[in-house]
Formats: C-alpha cells, sequence, structure tokens
C-alpha cells in the first residue's frame, strides 16, 4: 500500500500553497501567522517543519498566555509538546525541541497546579534527554532533568533529587555556583552530608583561585566559606569549620579596609539562594501533600505553585510574629522571624539598589531578639553580617562575624577543670 500516496490525498493542496506563499512574503508574520502555516506544512514536511512549528507553538503560548490567561496558554504548549513527540527519534532536533515543549508545558501545569500531570511532564522531559544523549543528540546526560530534580526536592524526596543532580559531575569542564549549590543542597538534604561538604568544596577551591586572580567577587568568597562553615559543623568537623570562619573574617578584613576591587553588579542571588538553604531547617519539612521550595536552587527555577504559596505566606508570619511578640513568646517568636526574614530578603533580590532599607530592620531585630533569648545569637549575627556584606557595609559585617566567631569559639573550646 502505498501510504505516502493516500497522506498527499488528505492534505489541502490549496492550503499548503498558502501556507508556503506566506511564509515566502516580504513582511514578517505574527506568531498566530506562522502557527497556521506550520501546521500545515509539517502534515507535508514533517522532518522540516514540526520543530519550526514547535519553537513557534511556545512562542506563540507565551504571547497568548500574556493576553488570555493561563488555560489558553497550556493548550498551545500541549499541541507544542504533541507536535514534538511526532518529531522522528532519529531527527538531531528532537531531543531539543522536545525537552523544551515539555518544559513550556508543564510550567503551564504547575502554575495552574496541576502538579500531577506537571511531574508526568518533567518525567518524560528527563526520559528524552537520557535517550536523546544515547543517540548523540544533546551533549549532557543530565539533559532535560533539571525540572524533575525540584519538583523531587519539593517534595521532601532529596536522595532522588540528589541523584539526578549528580548525573553527568563528570562531563561538566567548569564550576557553577549554581548547579555546585543544587548538588550540595540535595545530598546534604538526603543525609550524604560528607558527600555535600566534597561538592561544595570544589566551589569554595574554584572561588578562591578566582577571587586571587580578581575574576571573582571577594563577597562570593565569604558567603561560600561561611556556608561551608554551617556544613562542617552539621558533619561534626568543627576543627575545619573554625578554619573557613577564620578565613572568611581574614576576607572581610580587606574588604573592610579598601573595599571591592571593582563592581561586580548584582550579586545579591548568590547571598540569598545560600542564606534561605541556611535556614531551611526552620521551614515545615516538604512532602508530596505539602511541597516546599527546593532550597539551594534559584528561587525563579522553583515550581510556579510552590513559589507562590511561600511568598503568599509573608503576611500569615507577620501576623504570627506580631502575636507572639503581643504574648511575649520569646522562643516562638525568634523562629517565625527568622523565617519572615528569609522570606524578604528573596523578595528582594532583584532590587539591588532599593534592598537594605526595608531589611535592615529585619536584620536588628532578629540580633536583638537573640540577645534577649540568649539562644542563636552567633547565626543571627553571621546572618546580618552576611546582609551587610551584600550591602557593602564591610566593616559593619567584619565586626558582627568578629563576635559570633568569638562566640563560637567560646562554645567549642574545652574546659579543663583542676583534678
Amino acid at each position: 500500500m502505498n501510504h505516502s500516496g493516500n497522506i498527499s490525498q488528505n492534505i489541502d493542496q490549496d492550503a499548503v500553497l498558502r501556507a508556503r506563499t506566506m511564509l515566502l512574503g516580504s513582511g514578517r508574520l505574527s506568531l498566530a501567522q506562522e502557527v497556521e502555516a506550520y501546521r500545515v506544512l509539517a502534515k507535508v514536511s514533517p522532518a522540516a517543519y514540526l520543530p519550526k512549528l514547535v519553537r513557534a507553538l511556545i512562542s506563540y503560548g507565551y504571547e497568548v498566555g500574556r493576553r488570555r490567561g493561563p488555560e489558553r496558554r497550556l493548550v498551545l504548549h500541549a499541541e507544542a509538546a504533541d507536535a514534538a513527540r511526532r518529531i522522528g527519534v532519529g531527527h538531531p532536533r528532537r531531543t531539543q525541541a522536545l525537552c523544551d515543549a515539555l518544559g513550556a508545558y508543564e510550567h503551564a501545569l504547575f502554575v495552574l497546579g496541576r502538579r500531577t500531570e506537571g511531574l508526568a511532564a518533567c518525567e518524560e522531559m528527563t526520559e528524552a534527554g537520557r535517550v536523546g544523549f544515547e543517540r548523540g543528540q544533546v551533549a549532557h546526560p543530565a539533559y532535560g532533568s533539571d525540572r524533575l530534580a525540584v519538583v523531587r526536592a519539593e517534595e521532601g524526596r532529596h536522595g532522588e533529587a540528589a541523584d539526578l543532580r549528580m548525573r553527568g559531575v563528570r562531563a561538566e569542564t567548569e564550576v557553577s555556583f549554581w548547579s555546585v549549590v543544587e548538588r550540595a543542597a540535595e545530598l546534604e538534604a538526603a543525609g550524604r552530608g560528607e558527600e555535600a561538604v566534597a561538592v561544595f568544596t570544589g566551589l569554595v577551591d574554584d572561588t578562591r583561585r578566582k577571587t586571587e586572580g580578581d575574576s571573582a567577587a571577594p563577597a562570593h568568597l565569604v558567603w561560600e566559606l561561611v556556608h561551608r562553615s554551617r556544613m562542617l559543623d552539621a558533619a561534626g568537623r568543627h576543627g575545619e569549620a573554625g578554619a573557613d570562619r577564620r578565613e572568611a573574617l581574614a576576607v572581610l578584613d580587606r574588604l573592610a579596609e579598601s573595599g571591592e576591587p571593582r563592581s561586580w553588579g548584582n550579586i545579591l542571588p548568590w547571598w540569598t539562594t545560600l542564606y534561605a538553604l541556611s535556614a531551611r531547617t526552620v521551614e515545615p519539612p516538604a512532602s508530596p501533600e505539602t511541597p516546599t521550595p527546593a532550597f539551594g536552587t534559584h528561587l525563579h527555577h522553583w515550581s510556579p505553585d510552590t513559589r507562590e504559596a511561600y511568598f503568599d505566606g509573608v503576611p500569615a508570619l507577620e501576623a504570627e510574629a506580631a502575636r507572639l511578640s503581643a504574648a511575649g513568646h520569646l522562643h516562638e517568636l525568634v523562629a517565625v522571624h527568622h523565617r519572615l526574614t528569609v522570606r524578604s530578603a528573596l523578595l528582594r533580590e532583584n532590587r539591588a539598589h532599593r534592598f537594605e532599607e526595608p531589611l535592615r530592620p529585619l536584620f536588628d531585630e532578629e540580633v536583638a531578639l537573640a540577645r534577649r533569648s540568649a539562644e542563636g545569637l552567633p547565626r543571627a549575627l553571621t546572618d546580618r553580617a552576611m546582609f551587610l556584606v551584600a550591602a557593602r557595609r564591610y566593616g559593619e559585617a567584619r565586626a558582627d562575624f568578629a563576635e559570633a566567631v568569638s562566640l563560637l569559639d567560646a562554645d567549642r573550646t574545652p574546659i579543663v577543670t583542676a583534678t
């Protein structure tokens, strides 16, 4: 049977001619016109036009979604995913097109709170990346798996998230702050603390070298050393943690004396991501029924529904802090205020020139509460010091951190009694 002959008989040749004429015209087509043309031509030449249809549907979905809402966007992105699945398995652009379409589709599903379907799309995207790597269509073995790792982390399935994050580590040729922090965060949450420290140490060493060569901000090194000191303390390696704090203090000495050697642009996301990660344990535990953000991953990559719920909780935390303060429940107030401060910092990370004034009172209050409650003062001082580094208040940051280091050193000093 001549299947190609039957297909050609079922195609409206006038529609094909119109579509080709549209694409060959001298005027620029709208996305709606592109989609219309590619829908027709993809039936005639799927290898040539299905990838173009996928790309046009993704762009058109975002455009329509801005005007007509997420439901309409979802329809178009679902069509993009279906079109991408029809691309031949041997086509060199299949994996990229399919993962791009599934990424847009799952995002639309999460916006609408349809997590089960969104998770299925993330799983399909991960499998598409794995197969595509085996076929030589993409260069990285973890291609397409990032979103599944985020969703697993949001559901508290940190072991699975860590395994996904560790895929293809050997294929990477340079150190990335974001990928290293993501890996270390999930390894630590999965109870693999020593692996987490080893992974994060590679980042610290790389940043130290770059700082010495004036190709990285010294503030980055301070934040990373302080974060690793927390990881080392959690692993019971207190001597090494103390060494990291002393090195960070030495960097702060230089910053307090001469400032940053040059401007590095907006580096707040580096600080806020590590700051939020350090406070992960004060948030309720994640589960499939009650997901929480994937701390350690930049907030722009959290699932839309999880991110919305996290920040929508700020007014409730403010009200709870006010209630606890009025009732004099100091211990509970310290924890609630800490959660509120972290969320407030994340909300302002893109406001490099307008973040200090609204955040400073929150950090000051946190230190004051810690002094009153006689608990958590080293942590509160350290958090304020790292905020002050972000605000380029290096002298004040140095003073806060020096006090925190002295308190922590005192706690670690063994008590010797006469016998």
